[in-house]
């Protein structure tokens, strides 16, 4: 029974979907027949307006010419100058649009000649007036020649116009034969579809039930993979906390390592470097040189091992305290970029997890904004309230869109799973060009618990 109501779905569906196949290929055919028509409509209606502008130019530039030869007054030559320069664009323009049919073409050569003749008139009028050859211009401008000139312009426009205006009536022509063929298509294949739709409606009552059956299978198997998730997501998080921790000892290890091994070995090295100084001949420049060049090449050991072991494990922080590592980070880190930090460090009492936590929030964001945010200064804050710590990183940098931060930022996620470790809230703030602020807020109770 099922599998006979799937069948008599299927060939309802069959239906449906040949009928949308069909008005689609019916509209999208009117679609491109009348678009191509409207298209062609378009371009006959700008040539109709090219030719009427083009007979406004020629006038415009006989006008300003007249009023030149007859008052003698340079401010009558700026219409005749513009109208004859445009008159040469429309012409150009025309000649591109007819040169593709010679029909229309072997209309327009004859225009094009009139216009060429009515400008060379207007031309050798204006240069017998500056010449001071009054008679014939005179001549020229007052006998039927320019009429004559101006009316086998209108004439050959007209023909033109006339051309394009049936052109017109028959783009309209097919325009309205398409949307008939459309309209009539349409009304099929709607019909077509309805019947598919009603037989589809028919049989999909009879699969009702046993798609409830399988919606609650399906929503029995989605609680008891909730579970699932919630136990591996549970699970996952307790892992990366004791992977932190981990990576914390190692890099403590690897601080002690470092501090206890290789610092001996570059101060050894440079005791070495002392005694053989007192012992060897240094009046020679090249030695001399040598010489000072290994004890600076140990100077810069010595110091680059004294920050790769305050950056695995600053020592300031178990010495020193919180607030007077923060300090010396932000200062050591505004000398290296040369970037102005603004430091309101309030004393806090925090586990010494706790305030490894804030100190790394604090180094990683300083690290963030030394390598991208292209900033010019640094505030950093930590505030002691009643019964929570915040901490703030804020900069004047170049800033990103939040939409935009890429999911594998590790940066800015091991810094929330940080705060989220000991029961904090990390937040980041930014827009383009307005800095970026990384918020966090470490609660009390669950430090101290």
């Amino acid at each position: 029974m099922r599998w006979t109501n799937i069948r008599k779905i299927a060939v309802s569906l069959t239906i449906a979907i040949i009928a949308a196949v069909l008005m689609v290929s019916i509209n999208e055919a009117g679609y491109k027949r009348s678009l191509q028509a409207l298209d062609t409509l378009t371009q006959t209606q700008s040539t109709r307006s090219k030719l009427n502008l083009l007979m406004q130019q020629i006038l415009d530039a006989e006008t300003g010419l007249r009023g030149y030869l007859l008052t003698g007054k340079e401010r009558y030559l700026e219409p005749y100058n513009s109208a004859n320069a445009a008159i040469s664009g429309s012409m150009d323009e025309l000649r591109r649009i007819f040169i593709m049919d010679p029909k229309e073409l072997a209309s327009f050569t004859p225009l094009a000649r009139q216009v060429e003749r009515k400008t060379s008139e207007m031309e050798l009028s204006l240069r017998l007036y500056r010449q001071g050859n009054n008679e014939a211009w005179r001549f020229v401008m007052f006998t039927d020649i320019g009429i004559e000139n101006m009316d086998a312009i209108r004439e050959h426009i007209k023909t033109l116009v006339e051309s394009i205006d049936q052109r017109a009536q028959a783009n309209l022509a097919d325009i309205e034969q398409t949307l008939s063929l459309s309209r009539i298509g349409i009304a099929t294949v709607t019909a077509l579809g309805i019947l598919g739709f009603f037989m589809y409606l028919r049989q999909a009552n009879a699969l009702q039930h046993s798609h409830q059956r399988e919606q609650e299978i399906q929503r029995e198997e989605r609680n008891r993979l909730e579970e699932v998730v919630s136990e591996r997501t549970a699970t996952l998080t307790e892992l990366a906390t004791h992977l932190q921790q981990v990576r914390e000892d190692e890099r403590g290890h690897l601080a002690r390592e470092l501090h206890d091994e290789l610092g001996s070995l570059l101060t050894a090295a440079k005791l070495d470097v002392a005694r053989l100084k007192s012992k060897i001949d240094t009046s020679t420049p090249e030695v001399s040189e040598r010489v000072a060049h290994l004890i600076e090449t140990l100077n810069s050991g010595i110091a680059l091992k004294r920050r790769i072991i305050e950056d695995l494990r600053p020592s300031s922080l178990s010495n020193l305290g919180l607030t007077t590592a923060l300090e010396i980070l932000t200062r050591e880190f505004g000398e290296r970029s040369s970037i102005e930090v603004e430091c309101s460090l309030e004393p806090v009492d925090l586990t010494e997890s706790t305030q490894l936590t804030v100190y790394r929030i604090v180094q990683e964001s300083l690290t963030n904004i030394g390598k991208y945010a292209k900033a010019s200064h640094v505030i950093v804050t930590v505030h002691n309230y009643p019964t929570y710590v915040a901490v703030q990183i804020q900069d004047d940098g170049q800033g990103f869109e939040l939409a935009s931060m890429r999911p594998n930022s590790h940066g800015l996620a091991g810094m929330k799973h940080r705060v989220e470790a000991v029961g904090g809230r990390l937040t980041v703030a930014s827009q383009p060009s307005k800095g970026t602020t990384i918020s966090a807020v470490i609660p009390l109770a669950m430090v101290n618990a």
